[in-house]
């Protein structure tokens, strides 16, 4: 589990291309290492990965095909930079909202607008997802826990601080480009509960 408030942004050194998998080398800062050990999960870009060697400064995930197919760590690229978190511990404060670490679907960036007062992103993704995505809900994008802004059928907005600027790979994208979403899972048994009651109140 996590909680979408990232710890730190890590570059891509290499790319291992198999049949059927990625493994990815990820360079890491010795204080995010700090007692990390293989089979330990730790998101990248908001997807669990399973740590399999830790070498010196580099961590190594295995990335499977079905992964790669639905979230945009098939994107990456040497210098890539990811967002990080280490798994929640017991008795950590939890800054943002529970996050599992599997990704819905990913969210195609439609417009950047940079100025000195703000910085607000706007996403598109498929009109089915909208029904999750609420007006100051919770919505976790690339591994960070944000609040949403104004939402339409298909899009919705994010205002970000200049803090998740400085601790994310947010501030570096450009519209056209994809992000993963992981839905709020208390929105969405909520969303869909409601849903079913009212289906079968119609049955009547």
């Amino acid at each position: 589990m996590f909680t979408g408030i990232v710890q730190a942004t890590c570059e891509v050194v290499a790319i291992n291309k198999k049949d059927g998998l990625n493994t990815l080398e990820i360079a890491m800062k010795s204080d995010l290492r700090e007692g990390l050990i293989t089979g330990a999960s730790v998101a990248n870009n908001g997807v669990c990965l399973t740590v399999t060697r830790i070498a010196d400064d580099r961590v190594f995930f295995d990335v499977m095909e079905e992964t790669l197919s639905v979230t945009n760590l098939s994107n990456l690229q040497l210098g890539s930079k990811v967002n990080i978190e280490r798994s929640l511990t017991f008795g950590s404060e939890i800054g943002g909202h529970i996050l599992s670490g599997h990704i819905h679907t990913q969210a195609r960036v439609l417009e950047v607008s940079h100025t000195e007062a703000h910085f607000d992103i706007k996403l598109e993704v498929d009109p089915k997802w909208m029904n999750y995505i609420l007006y100051k809900g919770f919505v976790g994008v690339n591994g960070c826990s944000l609040t949403v802004g104004e939402v339409t059928e298909t899009s919705f907005m994010l205002h970000l601080i200049p803090e998740t600027l400085k601790l994310t790979n947010l501030d570096i994208i450009k519209a056209g480009e994809t992000l993963n979403i992981e839905i709020d899972s208390q929105t969405q048994a909520i969303v869909d509960t409601v849903e079913r009651v009212l289906a079968k109140r119609a049955n009547i």
